[in-house]
């Protein structure tokens, strides 16, 4: 071989070389698990619930039996991490009737109903741009891309907002709805059909502090649990202030980001009213409270994606309207853990202490029979050993000279006023929020 062939040669080589490494299909990396990054309960059929500071609504909801008709709306919802890809369910869970879904968006909110322009993204369901859902149903979307997402950590993204849009199609009859948002989203009016691909504020002329239809979105993480917060009125954040995001859940995700970043997802399932094991036969019977913590556990937990631990305050309604027992509400509880442990291998459940209802102006929660029932509830909690651990949200919250919740957590932080001695205020849910024990969930 002459020289200049070895030269060509050994150029050749490795080209070819390359080449045929470039022919050879690169292994895919496996997607990203899924992991509740928002929810809200879907307790009830509209307008059955426990609302606060709602707008009246006759303009935009004229009848609660047409329900939304051919209008779009745009919820606002605070996912507690954020991932590359997102998607979201749709419920129909109370509905009579399918419903009809389609131009459905989900993107970054700017502020009140608009959205950061050229972040407003399609979601589709199964490939197609609509979908029906019969009663009693729901329906997750595919995997939707947030190409700005580009760090899901990005300091920056911590507690913005996603702004999910959709239309209803036709009538859509009873809506399934979460009634105590605490957060403002928009409506836009009968009749005027698809607005979610539009990025300014001005299709959606209505607000309301309610969700409709949407009880979860979902991102992707690479290795995040999804703490589940489960209960009554005192989870979902009454009296506390309107679209701060100060519930003991949000200030409890706060300090659990802090502390360990991005390890876990924090997700309240709370319904102001609920029980633990009333009432019966709620779907023909439906009452403010939503159907018990035990018939909705496979909705509002089983079925979310990575749950890791649950924390669980509830009870109070129990006494409060149910006329409940200590005991049947602790057997309750019983079979509530029996079924998490069973259905979640490994799943950490920790107990909250109910906080102080003594001389509460709401009903007959201030009695001192319910004082003594709850007592007894809390010595449960404490002594049954059934719990991973126990938040013991009483001891923090109550003045030991009165027995009722302290001063200082009683004023209204939402409506205002003096408050009712059952629900605390901000102050009150942010000494709660930080007398959880963050040192379990580091292990």
């Amino acid at each position: 071989m002459s020289l200049k062939r070895s030269a060509i040669a050994a150029i050749a080589t490795p080209i070819l070389t390359l080449l045929a490494c470039l022919s050879v299909p690169a292994q895919a990396s496996p997607p990203l698990p899924w992991v509740a990054s928002w929810t809200a309960s879907a307790h009830g059929p509209y307008p059955v619930g426990n609302p606060t500071a709602q707008p009246e609504l006759k303009y935009a909801i004229p009848s609660a039996d047409t329900g939304l008709s051919d209008q779009s709306v745009r919820l606002i919802v605070r996912p507690d991490i954020w991932g590359q890809r997102t998607r979201i369910r749709l419920s129909n869970a109370f509905g009579t009737k399918p419903v009809t879904f389609d131009g459905a968006y989900v993107g970054l909110q700017s502020s009140g109903s608009a959205v950061v322009p050229r972040t407003n993204r399609p979601v589709t369901f199964a490939g197609k741009a609509s979908v029906t859902v019969p009663p009693g149903q729901s329906v997750l979307s595919d995997a939707v891309l947030l190409p700005w997402v580009k760090n899901p950590t990005d300091p920056m993204l911590a507690n913005r907002k996603l702004a999910v849009s959709f239309h209803v199609a036709g009538d859509s009859g009873p809506i399934t709805w979460h009634a105590k948002a605490l957060t403002t989203s928009y409506l836009s009016g009968p009749h005027t059909g698809k607005h979610g691909a539009e990025e300014t504020e001005t299709g959606f002329p209505f607000s309301t502090t309610s969700w409709y239809f949407l009880d979860e979105v979902d991102m992707t993480a690479p290795y995040a649990g999804t703490i589940v917060t489960f209960g009554d009125s005192i989870t979902d954040g009454t009296a506390s202030t309107l679209n701060g995001d100060d519930r003991w859940p949000d200030v409890f995700s706060r300090r659990l980001h802090a502390a360990l970043g991005n390890r876990y997802s924090v997700v309240n399932e709370g319904i102001g009213g609920n029980r633990v094991i009333g009432p019966a036969d709620y779907a023909k019977n439906p009452f403010p409270g939503g159907p018990s913590s035990l018939d909705r556990l496979q909705r509002d937990v089983f079925s979310l994606p990575n749950v890791s631990a649950l924390i669980w305050l509830e009870g109070i309604n129990d006494f409060g309207t149910g006329n409940e027992t200590p005991e049947r509400v602790a057997e309750g509880v019983r079979e509530g853990v029996k079924q998490l442990r069973a259905r979640i291998p490994g799943i950490k459940i920790y107990m909250g202490t109910l906080t102080s209802a003594v001389n509460s102006t709401n009903g007959s929660y201030g009695t001192p029979a319910n004082e003594e029932k709850r007592l007894a509830y809390n010595n449960f909690i404490r002594t049954s050993g059934i719990f991973d651990g126990v938040v013991d949200f009483d001891a923090v919250t109550r003045d030991p000279k009165t027995g009722e919740l302290k001063a200082e957590y009683q004023p209204n932080s939402s409506t205002g006023g003096p408050g009712d001695k059952l629900h605390p205020n901000r102050a009150g849910y942010a000494a709660m929020g930080q007398a959880i024990d963050l040192a379990p969930l580091r292990k």
